[in-house]
């Protein structure tokens, strides 16, 4: 990966940190998720309008895409009722590039150096080891790590889907923007369902919300499709999922949260992995 798509990367992932900050406080998640997926819509029409249409071949990634998203949200959000955010959130992004990278070196021939999987393996291992924090309460949560696990796939499945669609498609932005549209539409569907009121809530009240944790997610995640354009995804993905750590960081200086010796040792570890990766390319 070349200095200037891992700075890319290494923005969108500090971008992807800042959203999630802004939500963090939020008690209802699903308002919060629905704010963040209805929020990215506005922008996400001016780059259709603006950006290339993505070539037709591209539209079943588009669409398989969007599923996939919808259903990182879903099971994110179940993981979450079960389970401590400490916990959930890091195994979810942890375990994720280290499916992206065994799928792209067994499946799709991508050709990784053994220092890049070493580098993939330690960010992974370094963000996994943040859901070594018990829960209040000491005990573990069994049933809130199998949902972050499916969780990771999914994410993994819609990074693997994204990147390889926008190639695809020629337009890493226009692609995202009929992506986008189609994944708000679908959530929104699920939450009229299951959760009556939610979205008039968003557009009347939360709208501020919307407008600024769906900004910074849909930029965040558009600066990460392109870098899939650029580089391996498998690298890519795993600079990426450094936004845990920069997350970890802003509620240290800004919440006051607590800094312990396991989140210092996870951060030492993850900056570890993508100063290797930064070397082996």
């Amino acid at each position: 990966m070349s200095l200037p798509v891992m700075i890319v990367v290494l923005l969108a992932a500090l971008l992807h940190a800042t959203w999630n900050f802004l939500v963090k406080s939020t008690a209802d998640k699903h308002l919060s998720m629905s704010a963040v997926v209805l929020g990215h819509t506005p922008f996400a029409m001016v780059a259709i309008v603006y950006a290339p249409l993505p070539d037709i071949e591209s539209l079943p990634y588009i669409v398989a895409g969007a599923l996939l998203h919808v259903g990182y949200q879903l099971f994110l959000l179940a993981s979450y009722r079960v389970g401590d955010l400490s916990q959930v959130y890091p195994l979810a992004r942890g375990v994720a590039p280290l499916i992206v990278a065994g799928v792209s070196v067994f499946f799709l021939g991508v050709d990784l150096s053994w220092g890049e999987l070493a580098a993939i393996v330690t960010i992974g291992s370094g963000i996994m080891s943040l859901a070594l924090v018990r829960r209040s309460d000491g005990m573990r949560n069994g049933r809130a790590a199998v949902l972050s696990i499916i969780t990771g796939c999914f994410i993994a499945s819609y990074s693997l889907v994204d990147g390889l669609g926008a190639r695809e498609a020629g337009t890493a932005l226009g692609f995202y923007g009929c992506l986008s549209v189609i994944n708000a539409i679908l959530f929104a569907g699920v939450m009229r369902c299951h959760r009556p009121g939610i979205l008039t809530r968003v557009v009347f009240r939360e709208w501020r919300l919307a407008l600024a944790g769906g900004g910074a997610s849909f930029f965040a995640y558009a600066m990460v499709i392109w870098a899939f354009t650029q580089a391996p995804i498998a690298l890519v993905t795993g600079v990426r999922e450094t936004s845990i750590i920069f997350a970890l960081l802003l509620g240290v200086v800004v919440l006051k949260e607590r800094l312990d010796l396991m989140k210092v040792a996870a951060t030492l570890l993850t900056l570890l992995g993508v100063g290797l990766l930064r070397v082996n390319r």
